[in-house]
């Protein structure tokens, strides 16, 4: 074994850590070689986001010891940054997840440590909020201990700045070196000092949910459809603390909680991942729903920013939406109420990520409305947001990840705003006699049908990590002429910020800034997207076709022919 290894398991043996942690650490180097590889090859990436990482003892891996590391490094950083304040301040959340509440509190610790002034949250609360208490609190940064929809051996910890968005350049590089100067455990401060923090519960809650109020947009359709029959689920997690208060305080009146996944849980015990994208984890929820004769179900990720949605098909029976459908339904229902009130006045505008349908950008233009497109991550679309506060107007925007946003107060993508706002377009369908379905097909009708379709390939460990590199780089270097049997016209190169022309080959630069993404646009306009994960060892392919749509059996009958082709581009691309 590479005594590089050897030496860093021992450095742990032998340092200030727990009895506990060491016994671990002992266990793995008397068993399993490859494991003790992957807890000590290197340390957890402190990427521009934060940290996310399997639970357990090693340098690899989320402990508190690499969350008390990556705290000393971001309140060294806090320090240099704001010499000017009286106090600097920070905020902590966290989700159910196994050790988030440990997690929070040694990071309390170390900023108090450190002559930071901590608010830290009594219990559980959904991200979005804690974006929302940055700056409803004047912070300088905040926390959430949270691994989003991540299997359960996961944990992680994202990092917000003052303007309650995640961090991005160049705090988000200034930070990770910070954190990397933080060799070992002995240079963090950690003994806490208790007149600097201070415990939060209600107050919070109380303005963030009115904020979330403000934002309906039909009050008078909810009160003639208040008894609309939805059926919620938290999945375990944090959305439990605020999508049903949400729900009630627009006035919806028959909300039905799926029980058997309401109780915080970071084992996630009756679902393989905890994650609304997925079939399994809806699946509990739609058999409710059915049972009971309700109208629409929402779903929400361990912490509270993604939302799934399931609603009656045709045929009567209930269909999960995707990510892209719903954005789109989103952008719709948001765009007809601002301009049915007369709120469009030229200066408002949606924001949708580079892989995030097209179909989206269409409805904006057909309301006169600009569509910015940005990178993936909600951090650019808060960005876009934080850009132009007190210029222009935000209406809304999202991800096909599942993540939406509408309004300004919370800079990240937020499942609470969400999960209401889709009830009131229901209520709103419904008083215009349709089912939310069939407001899908009259938009397929209006702007084209749009199918998307994304494939995740998820490697382990070091040669994980390796493969995905060099599936990449092959990508890159020999990129294809034709996918599906359509010829490439442009490819999009964000990490060199190149546009080349496939057929004149001429070339135009990207003004985004430089991501680890490839795209390719065919000759009928259909958009592939490859792009590795920063903090994991994965790779994501999106696919967006489209086709024309006049009538509502065009859903079922060319559902095929389009699944088809884009099986046949995943397929060229090596992915399937």
């Amino acid at each position: 074994m590479d005594t590089e290894i050897i030496q860093k398991a021992e450095s742990w043996l032998n340092g200030p850590y727990d009895e506990e942690t060491k016994k671990e650490i002992r266990s793995i180097m008397q068993t399993n070689e490859q494991e003790l590889t992957d807890r000590f090859y290197r340390n957890l990436e402190f990427g521009t986001g934060g940290l996310r990482g399997v639970i357990g003892a090693g340098t690899n891996r989320m402990n508190i010891y690499t969350v008390a590391m990556a705290t000393q490094g971001l309140a060294n950083y806090c320090k240099k940054c704001f010499q000017d304040k009286e106090q600097i301040k920070a905020v902590i959340a966290y989700d159910s997840r196994r050790f988030s509440r440990e997690f929070a509190d040694v990071a309390a610790d170390v900023f108090s440590a450190n002559g930071i002034f901590v608010y830290l949250f009594d219990d559980l609360r959904p991200t979005p909020e804690l974006s929302f208490a940055v700056r409803h609190l004047t912070c300088t940064t905040g926390i959430v201990i949270t691994a989003s929809h991540n299997p359960p051996e996961y944990n992680g910890y994202k990092v917000y700045w003052n303007d309650g968005a995640q961090i991005t350049a160049p705090h988000d590089k200034n930070i990770i070196g910070e954190v990397n100067l933080i060799s070992h455990y002995g240079m963090v401060k950690r003994d806490r000092d208790t007149a600097l923090i201070k415990k939060i519960s209600t107050e919070v809650d109380t303005a963030y949910l009115k904020a979330v109020k403000s934002l309906s947009l039909n009050t008078e359709c909810i009160k003639s459809h208040s008894n609309i029959s939805i059926v919620y689920s938290p999945i375990h997690g944090s959305g439990i603390t605020a999508v049903p208060a949400s729900l009630k305080n627009f006035g919806f009146t028959n909300v039905h909680i799926l029980e058997s996944q309401s109780v915080p849980d970071g084992n996630f015990p009756t679902v393989k991942k905890p994650n609304p994208e997925e079939q399994d984890a809806m699946k509990l929820a739609c058999e409710k729903a059915a049972e009971i004769g309700a109208e629409l179900v929402l779903a929400t990720d361990p912490d509270a920013d993604r939302v799934g949605i399931a609603v009656k098909d045709l045929h009567g029976a209930f269909t999960l939406l995707n990510g892209n459908q719903t954005g789109s339904l989103i952008i719709f229902y948001l765009l007809s109420a601002w301009k049915k009130s007369g709120k469009l006045t030229g200066k408002e505008y949606v924001v949708k990520t580079i892989v995030t349908t097209d179909l989206i950008k269409k409805i904006a233009d057909s309301f006169n409305v600009d569509c910015i497109n940005v990178l993936t991550g909600f951090k650019y679309i808060a960005e876009i947001i934080g850009k132009n506060e007190g210029k222009r107007q935000f209406i809304g925007g999202g991800e096909e990840s599942y993540g939406y946003l509408a309004g300004e107060f919370v800079r990240d993508k937020d499942a609470v705003i969400a999960c209401s706002l889709i009830a009131e377009m229901c209520a709103w369908a419904k008083e215009n006699k349709k089912t939310l379905f069939e407001v899908l097909l009259g938009i397929y009708a209006r702007y084209g049908f749009y199918y998307e379709k994304l494939i995740s390939i998820t490697k382990k460990g070091k040669s994980g990590v390796e493969e995905i590199q060099n599936m990449m780089k092959n990508l890159q270097k020999n990129p294809p002429e034709k996918l599906g049997g359509k010829n490439a016209v442009i490819i999009r190169d964000y990490a060199k910020s190149v546009e080349t022309d496939c057929r004149s080959k001429k070339t135009a630069p990207i003004t985004l800034p430089k991501s680890a993404v490839l795209q390719f646009e065919l000759e009928d306009g259909s958009i592939v997207t490859a792009r590795p994960s920063g903090t994991e060892p994965k790779i994501k392919f999106y696919c967006s076709v489209k086709t024309t749509f006049s009538h509502p059996d065009d859903y079922e009958t060319k559902t095929p022919e389009l699944e088809t082709y884009i099986n046949a581009i995943l397929t060229d691309l090596g992915a399937v």
